[in-house]
C-alpha cells in the first residue's frame, strides 16, 4: 500500500497544475523539434543522419527508461523524482541551445531524454497518490492528459514562430523559465510520497535494454551511409541480436524485471503491444519528415511549415477522448482495426504528394493520419489494461507505452533508411519521402489486417465495460 499524505482540495488543484505542466513541457518538445529540423540541418552542416540522431537520442532514452522512473518514484519519493527529472530536463535543454555541434545537442538531447523518462511517470504517480477515489482519479488523469495534451498541438506552431525569430536554439532555451518555474512551484506545493512496497530497481535489465536497443539503432541509422555490409554495421546489428536475447534471459530469472515477460502469455496483451509497436513507428517514423516535405520540396518557410503540420497533431488532440468511450461502445477490435487502416490509408495517400500538389490536397491527409491514429492508441492501451490482473494495470499501461516509443525509435532510423537507400540509389529526397511514407502505410495496413484477425477471440473475452483511463498515454511521441 502506497504512503500517501492527505491532500486537501486547494493543494490537490496545485499538484495537478505542477504536474500537467511538467507533462505539457515534455510533450511540447516531442512536436517542437520536428519543426526545427530544417534550421538545425543547415545551422549545424549535417545531413539525415545527423537528423535522426536528434530525435532518437532521445526516444531511445525515454523507451528504455520509462518504466524504471515509475520505479524509481515509488521507491526513492515521486516529489523528489519528479523534481529531479525537472532539473535534468531544464539544465539538457538549455545545454541543447547553447550546443556549438552536432555531437554537443545529441549528448543534450540524451540528457533530455533522462529527465522524461523521471519527470513523467513521476507525475502520473503524484497524480495517482493524490487521488485514491477511483473516480476522482479517473478524472484527474483524464485532464492531465488531456491538458498536457495540448503540448503536442502546439509544437509545430510553437517552433515555426521561434525558429523563424530566432533559430533553432530557441526551441530548448524556452524550457529553461517553465522549468524554473516548474521547480519552485513544485517545492512549495508538492507532498512527498512512497510506496514502501514498491519492487526493487532492475538494473541489468533496464542496462542491457538501453543497449540493446541502441546497438539496433545506431545500425539502422548509420548503416545508409557507412553501408549495410560494412563490417561495423553487422557488428551492431550481431551485438544488438546477443545483447537482447541476454535480456530476455534476465529478465525471465530476475525476481522484478523492468518488463515481466508473463504478461505476454495473455494473448490480447501481446497482440495489443505489437500493434502499438507499429503505432510508433508509423506514426514518429512519418511525422519525422512533414516540416521537411514541406521547407525541402514545397518550398515552404520553417514558420509555415509549422502551420501546415498542425491537422494531424490537432486531429489526435481532438479525437483521443473520445477513442475510449467509442472502443467501450464498439469493442477493441473494431476501433482498433479501423483506426489502423485509416491510418494507412492516410500514410499511403502521403505517398503521392508531390512538389506541386496544393496545400488543399494535403491537409486532409495529415487529419486523417493523426485521426486513425487517435483511435487506436487509447484502445490498446485499455486492451493491455483489461489483459492484465488489476493490479498490474499501471504496469500494463507502462509497458504498452514504453513498447510505442521503441516503435518511435525503429519509426524514425528504418524510413530515414529507406530515404537514404533510395538517394543512394540515385532518387529525389521527394522520391525518398514518398517511399517512406508508402512503407508506413502499408505496414500500418498489414498491422490493421492482423490485429483485427488476432483480436477476434480475445476480445470476445475482454470487452472493456467502460472508458479506461488514458494512463502513461501521452508519455511519448505524438
Amino acid at each position: 500500500m502506497a504512503s500517501v499524505s492527505p491532500v486537501a482540495g486547494k493543494n490537490r488543484a496545485a499538484l495537478l497544475a505542477v504536474t500537467c505542466l511538467g507533462q505539457f513541457m515534455v510533450l511540447l518538445d516531442n512536436t517542437i523539434v520536428g519543426a526545427a529540423l530544417p534550421d538545425m540541418q543547415e545551422r549545424l552542416h549535417t545531413q539525415l543522419t545527423g537528423l535522426q540522431w536528434i530525435v532518437d537520442a532521445y526516444v531511445l532514452l525515454v523507451a528504455m527508461l520509462l518504466l524504471s522512473g515509475g520505479v524509481f518514484a515509488d521507491r526513492f519519493g515521486r516529489k523528489r523524482i519528479f523534481l529531479t527529472g525537472v532539473v535534468v530536463f531544464t539544465a539538457a535543454s538549455a545545454l541543447c541551445s547553447a550546443a556549438p555541434t552536432i555531437g554537443w545537442l545529441i549528448a543534450g538531447r540524451v540528457l533530455q531524454g533522462i529527465g522524461a523518462a523521471a519527470l513523467s511517470p513521476a507525475s502520473l504517480t503524484l497524480l495517482a497518490a493524490a487521488y485514491p477515489v477511483p473516480h476522482e482519479r479517473v478524472r484527474a488523469i483524464g485532464l492531465w492528459a488531456g491538458l498536457s495534451g495540448i503540448g503536442l498541438a502546439a509544437g509545430p506552431l510553437a517552433g515555426g514562430v521561434l525558429v523563424e525569430a530566432f533559430g533553432w536554439p530557441a526551441i530548448f532555451l524556452v524550457n529553461v523559465p517553465v522549468g524554473a518555474l516548474l521547480l519552485v512551484a513544485g517545492l512549495r506545493t508538492l507532498d512527498e510520497s512512497r510506496n514502501p512496497s514498491a519492487p526493487a530497481i532492475d538494473v541489468p535489465g533496464t542496462v542491457l535494454s538501453v543497449l540493446g536497443v541502441g546497438a539496433l539503432t545506431y545500425g539502422l541509422i548509420e548503416g545508409g551511409s557507412r553501408g549495410w555490409t560494412s563490417p561495423v554495421i553487422l557488428s551492431s546489428f550481431a551485438a544488438a541480436a546477443a545483447i537482447l536475447a541476454a535480456f530476455v534471459v534476465v529478465e525471465g530469472r530476475v525476481p522484478a524485471p523492468m518488463l515481466p515477460l508473463r504478461l505476454f502469455r495473455q494473448r490480447l496483451f501481446t497482440v495489443s503491444n505489437t500493434a502499438m509497436v507499429v503505432v510508433g513507428f508509423a506514426l514518429m517514423g512519418s511525422s519525422f519528415f512533414f516540416s521537411q516535405f514541406f521547407v525541402y520540396v514545397q518550398g515552404s518557410s520553417i514558420l509555415r511549415a509549422g502551420v501546415q503540420t498542425l491537422p494531424g497533431t490537432l486531429a489526435m488532440v481532438i479525437v483521443s477522448p473520445f477513442a475510449g468511450r467509442l472502443a467501450a461502445r464498439y469493442g477493441f477490435r473494431i476501433m482498433v482495426t479501423a483506426g489502423l487502416m485509416l491510418a494507412g490509408l492516410g500514410l499511403l495517400a502521403l505517398g503521392f504528394v508531390h512538389a506541386d500538389t496544393g496545400y488543399a490536397n494535403v491537409w486532409w491527409r495529415l487529419a486523417v493520419v493523426g485521426i486513425g491514429f487517435a483511435l487506436t492508441m487509447s484502445p490498446l492501451t485499455g486492451a493491455a489494461i483489461q489483459a492484465a490482473a488489476p493490479q498490474e494495470g499501471g504496469l500494463a499501461s507502462g509497458v504498452i507505452s514504453t513498447t510505442r516509443q521503441i516503435g518511435a525509435v525503429l519509426g524514425v532510423a528504418v524510413l530515414g533508411a529507406v530515404v537514404r537507400t533510395r538517394q543512394s540509389g540515385g532518387a529525389s529526397f521527394e522520391e525518398g519521402l514518398n517511399s517512406a511514407f508508402v512503407v508506413a502505410g502499408a505496414v500500418t495496413l498489414a498491422t490493421a489486417v492482423l490485429t483485427g484477425l488476432w483480436l477476434i477471440r480475445s476480445t470476445e473475452r475482454a470487452r472493456p465495460a467502460s472508458p479506461a483511463p488514458r494512463v502513461h498515454e501521452n508519455t511519448t511521441t505524438p
